[in-house]
């Protein structure tokens, strides 16, 4: 019975689940992006966000409780510099997963976990430009665009008859 387990244990045992799951998280912070099977993505959710959480604060101390986790100076170094400084203001959900379908050989449903704030398509820009504007000035400002764009062409018609002549 699987009373009170809170956790997926992957048909694994701890020792390899363990490395399993700093591998992946060191790939993560690397990448920025990674494939790999549903399961695994929501193991490694529940595993790399308490990291990035840590890495907010750069002490010694969390350095050395995300290096035991981690096992790896390189990925540990990166989380506390690149990963941290992006993700400074956010409160937490510093992943997302996507299905992504499933693999040709076995059929295992497939997911792409990507760090939020690294990914440009789906925050190019715009969260910055809907904070920036307000609901009236952002109609206000697309009108006078509207009427601009009417009145320019006009005016160059103008200009390339008297140039003509």
């Amino acid at each position: 019975m699987r009373h009170g387990k809170k956790f997926n244990h992957l048909s694994r045992q701890t020792g390899h689940r363990k490395s399993m799951l700093a591998n992946m998280a060191c790939s993560l912070i690397e990448h920025k992006r990674i494939n790999t099977t549903v399961a695994k993505a929501k193991a490694l959710k529940q595993f790399v966000e308490p990291l990035i959480t840590k890495s907010k604060e750069d002490t010694t101390h969390n350095r050395r409780i995300v290096f035991a986790y981690l096992r790896n100076k390189y990925g540990v170094t990166e989380l506390f510099r690149e990963v941290a400084a992006k993700v400074g203001d956010r409160p937490g959900g510093y992943t997302r997963i996507i299905k992504v379908g499933n693999r040709l050989g076995d059929n295992a449903d497939m997911a792409m976990i990507e760090l939020v704030d690294f990914n440009e398509l789906y925050n190019g820009g715009k969260k910055e430009e809907k904070k920036a504007k307000s609901r009236r000035g952002g109609k206000a400002k697309k009108a006078e665009a509207t009427v601009a764009e009417t009145e320019a062409p006009e005016t160059t018609s103008e200009e390339t008859t008297d140039k003509a002549e």
